[in-house]
């Protein structure tokens, strides 16, 4: 995929740190992130957006296409075994999916309190309640919480099952291109990732860039990736025909 899409940007956002964002980005269309700063990191959820009760399921996308982590040329599953976006472009190389969002108690923790009513929009948010509060706007609830994709984030898994976070794996101007194969909402916090060592609260913006492309046809990597990535093409298309 041409890494130039300036003549094809429908619309551009920048969030900033620790804030989140959410929209449907439409067959036909694809969402750059890029990490501005480096160091960067996006809890990212996924729905149908024609049907809220579908969405992303991480255990069929890592067991599917035999991976632990997101990278080029991958595919983002449904729970019906349909492929709700694809990866075309991804500078970063690894997109970890194991270690969920970060949770209030773990931001107290690290850094202490900072409330609205002290520190106004410089209070400190955790990943889990500000996808609540992106969820709301769509008229879902804590139950419609789902599995979480962090981008720009790596995380190692050793012998004995213990996780590592490896810093710098995200340089500045690094950006994955999520390419919609079906219309699909997007919910994202650009919070601090859950084992981040970081010693003070994060605040890295993230530009989110939507733009018009074409979607995966039998000749791209994404449907070649593995045999079972042609199947949920196919499943993909019989539910849009």
């Amino acid at each position: 995929m041409n890494s130039d899409i300036t003549d094809r940007i429908i619309t551009e956002t920048t969030i900033a740190g620790g804030w989140n964002y959410s929209r449907i980005i439409r067959r036909g269309q694809a969402l750059r992130l890029t990490d501005i700063e480096g160091g960067g990191n996006v809890s990212a959820m996924f729905y149908n957006a024609a049907n809220f009760s579908e969405r992303f399921n991480l255990g069929d996308t890592l067991k599917i296409q035999h991976i632990c982590r997101l990278t080029k040329d991958c595919c983002i599953y449904s729970d019906m075994g349909r492929i709700l976006m694809s990866v075309p472009a991804d500078t970063c190389g690894w997109h970890d999916m194991l270690c969920g969002c970060a949770h209030a108690s773990l931001i107290e923790k690290k850094f202490g309190k900072k409330e609205y009513q002290e520190a106004h929009n410089d209070f400190y948010r955790n990943g889990y309640d500000s996808l609540l509060v992106e969820l709301g706007k769509h008229g879902m609830t804590k139950r419609d919480f789902t599995e979480i994709i962090n981008f720009f984030s790596k995380v190692i898994v050793d012998d004995k099952g213990g996780m590592s976070f490896i810093e710098g794996n995200s340089k500045p101007g690094d950006y994955v291109d999520l390419r919609a194969e079906i219309d699909t909402l997007v919910i994202l916090d650009t919070g601090m990732h859950p084992l981040s060592p970081a010693t003070e609260y994060p605040r890295k913006p993230i530009k989110a860039t939507v733009y018009r492309c074409e979607p995966g046809t039998k000749e791209d990597p994404c449907f070649t990736w593995c045999p079972e990535n042609e199947r949920g093409f196919i499943a993909t298309e019989l539910y849009l025909a």
